[in-house]
């Protein structure tokens, strides 16, 4: 199959973006219901807190990673990541210690304890992917990986707009 580069007109965007953006919502409204996080949680066979485990996967896939950085990433306020954190490291899920660059900052990484826990919310994230996707085509999920790669670097790469 052929990928047309062909660059979209500015006429086609602005018809299509409120369907775009529909789409948006609904899969981060359906990410995000308390009982796909109980059962992804379940599937894993973890008793984490909900509120904890996408820190503690935001640490293992990008740390060691500072507090305000962390925050910052998923879109929460620094203290209340902070706390979180705190939890997770008396759960000995992950350990803070200095920054080497400025011993003020710390910054948290994975224990091994942690990774283990985040290697079972990623099975079973994969067992809840493969059940969703199996009736997809090979070349309709690839287009729908690269297009969201794709899609995430713009939003990544775009100056931040002025109100």
């Amino acid at each position: 199959m052929l990928v047309s580069t062909k660059k979209v007109q500015n006429t086609h965007i602005l018809k299509s973006l409120p369907e775009l953006h529909r789409s948006l919502m609904d899969i981060a409204g359906l990410m995000n219901r308390p009982e796909r996080d109980a059962q992804l949680l379940e599937l894993a066979g973890l008793t984490l807190e909900r509120a904890l485990f996408p820190l503690l996967v935001g640490i293992e896939r990008r740390g060691p990673i500072g507090v305000v950085e962390l925050a910052d990433g998923i879109g929460r306020d620094y203290t209340t990541v902070s706390r979180q954190v705190a939890r997770l490291e008396q759960l000995g899920l992950v350990e803070r210690r200095p920054l080497p660059t400025d011993k003020r900052v710390r910054e948290a990484i994975i224990t091994a304890k942690g990774k283990a826990a985040t290697d079972a919310l990623d099975k079973a994230r994969e067992k809840m992917a493969v059940s969703l996707l199996k009736d997809w085509t090979r070349e309709d999920f690839d287009q729908l990986v690269r297009l969201m790669r794709m899609f995430a670097d713009s939003i990544a790469a775009a100056p931040a707009q002025e109100g």
